[in-house]
């Protein structure tokens, strides 16, 4: 029990941060962001890259969407289901986003299943902040667990967050997957071992 209320703590400690951000400071980070990714080799290189669009004060994503799609990348974005997992369904640029449950904006697509995330060659997962062994604190609702669960051990799997969510631990459950690397605005690209 400890641990869940560590998290939610945490949670609550550094979403209060982000929103206190400046718009022009958010959209900077998110643009940092997007060039580290873009030219890191893996991403580089990737056929298939499963992403998510940001919302709220989350670091921007639709730049470094837009520039995967644009450069021939086949992107796949999540699609919430009603048990909470996560289906998945390419990204055809800006306009083939729809609003979906919870508000969040989704693919318009025909859905691959949940289990095309472990087909990806490239995972990005939203994170509120991930640790230096790779453990990341999300929202709470468990949905990118379950994705990371599907995915291989070779494959990158990337936390976004911002400068001062790469801490030195978070609390976690045993259920809670680890992430391969981070990107930050001001470190770029950040491989855990």
């Amino acid at each position: 029990m400890q641990d869940i209320a560590s998290k939610a703590s945490l949670r609550t400690e550094l979403l209060a941060r982000r929103a206190a951000l400046p718009p022009d400071a958010r959209a900077a980070a998110g643009r940092a962001m997007r060039d580290a990714l873009l030219s890191a080799p893996e991403v580089e290189m990737a056929g298939t890259v499963a992403a998510y669009v940001s919302i709220g004060n989350e670091p921007d994503t639709r730049g470094l969407l837009y520039a995967l799609w644009k450069r021939g990348t086949y992107v796949i974005l999540p699609r919430l289901l009603p048990d909470g997992d996560l289906d998945w369904a390419s990204y055809e640029g800006p306009d083939s986003l729809e609003p979906g449950r919870l508000g969040l904006l989704e693919p318009t697509e025909p859905p691959r299943g949940p289990e095309a995330v472990g087909r990806a060659d490239v995972v990005l997962v939203p994170s509120v902040a991930v640790d230096r062994g790779g453990m990341r604190l999300g929202r709470g609702g468990g949905s990118y667990d379950r994705a990371l669960a599907r995915v291989g051990p070779a494959i990158l799997t990337v936390a976004l967050v911002y400068d001062g969510e790469l801490l030195d631990q978070v609390p976690s459950e045993p259920h809670d997957q680890r992430v391969r690397a981070a990107v930050t605005p001001g470190g770029g690209l950040i491989r855990f071992s």
